[in-house]
C-alpha cells in the first residue's frame, strides 16, 4: 500500500494538486503532524540546536532526535529530498 501511495504522489507535480490531494487524504491534526515534521527537519538542515528546535516548535526532543537520526542514517531516498529541499547541512 504504501509503495502505491508513493507512485501516486510520484505523478503530482503541480504543488496546488498535492495540497488539495494532501487535504482530502488527512485530517488537519494529520496536517499539522506533518507539515511540524517537515519543519523540524528544514531547522535541523539550517543548523539550529535540538534545544533551541524544542523551544521554538513546542516539541520533545525525542521527536527531534528521531528527524536527526534519519537525517544521519535513514533512507537514501529520503536524506536526498531533504538535502534537495532544504539543502546540504
Amino acid at each position: 500500500m504504501i509503495r502505491e501511495l508513493a507512485s501516486v504522489f510520484a505523478t503530482l507535480r503541480d504543488p496546488a494538486t498535492a495540497e488539495d490531494f494532501l487535504r482530502a487524504m488527512l485530517t488537519p491534526r494529520e496536517l499539522d503532524k506533518v507539515a511540524l515534521r517537515w519543519r523540524l527537519l528544514q531547522l535541523l538542515r539550517e543548523g539550529y540546536s535540538q534545544r533551541r528546535i524544542a523551544e521554538t516548535l513546542g516539541v520533545s526532543l525525542c521527536k527531534i532526535t528521531r528527524g536527526s537520526r534519519e537525517l544521519k542514517r535513514g533512507p537514501e531516498g529520503f536524506r536526498r529530498v531533504v538535502e534537495r529541499r532544504c539543502g546540504r547541512a
